[in-house]
């Protein structure tokens, strides 16, 4: 099943830099571990839940859903098919759905797509793509993020930007030696994203290569990155002595 998004539709809400999504996050604590899951076939995730409705979170809060609400979800999920004529074409829609809301800062709904999606087709990769998002961005919570995206990684059909973004959340959480792998193959899989060169040239700087972060840089600038990486640009540019 491959999903058709076209990735350069949800950009507008994947454009923030490292340094707001940085300070974005300070201050707030994450939950304590829990127990691991299984939510489809062999995909095992940690049990984390938030202080919202239980379908403003991922995988609905992990909620014991009864008989007759199991019911409703498999005839939602018949309903949605027979309508858009095909599983595979039933996940695009939900899921551009998810992104639009995203995009709009409407994240109670965003998640409930991305929800709607798990139920359509739980195997595939953009389920814990935009579910990451719901984790980051809703609730702060760069660790369960961090985790669905390597689960993200490894489903079926993952979108280009997958490495943009789980390698900018690895820059978030300060890891930079390990976002700097997934950040170059980030730029490899989408070369005029303007701001995955800016968040590889961060990577590259924190990790001691100030050459090769402006070489990032100066590609950046010419692939047009969003307002707030342009100015983030500018400062880093600075900090690594680029000509």
């Amino acid at each position: 099943m491959a999903s058709r998004i076209d990735s350069r539709k949800r950009r507008s809400f994947f454009a923030s830099t490292v340094r707001a999504l940085t300070l974005l996050a300070a201050g707030f604590s994450y939950p304590a571990l829990a127990d691991t899951v299984e939510i489809a076939p062999g995909v095992q995730v940690t049990k984390r839940t938030y202080a919202a409705p239980s379908k403003e979170q991922p995988f609905f809060g992990f909620a014991d859903k009864t008989a007759a609400q199991r019911e409703e979800d498999d005839k939602f999920v018949k309903a949605l098919v027979q309508a858009a004529g095909t599983r595979e074409k039933a996940l695009d829609e939900v899921v551009k759905r998810g992104w639009r809301a995203l995009g709009s800062g409407k994240y109670p709904e965003a998640a409930l797509r991305f929800n709607q999606a798990y139920l359509v087709a739980p195997e595939q990769s953009v389920v814990y793509h935009g579910l990451a998002a719901i984790a980051q961005i809703r609730f702060y919570d760069l660790v369960f993020a961090e985790e669905l995206f390597r689960i993200a990684a490894r489903q079926p059909n993952p979108l280009k930007m997958l490495n943009a973004d789980y390698g900018r959340v690895l820059l978030v959480a300060k890891r930079p030696k390990e976002a700097q792998p997934v950040l170059e193959q980030a730029v490899k899989d989408t070369p005029d994203f303007g701001d995955a060169w800016v968040n590889l040239a961060h990577a590259r700087l924190q990790n001691g290569d100030r050459d090769a972060a402006c070489v990032a840089a100066d590609v950046a600038m010419k692939q047009r990155p969003s307002s707030n990486a342009s100015v983030d640009l500018v400062r880093l540019r600075n900090d690594a002595g680029c000509k």
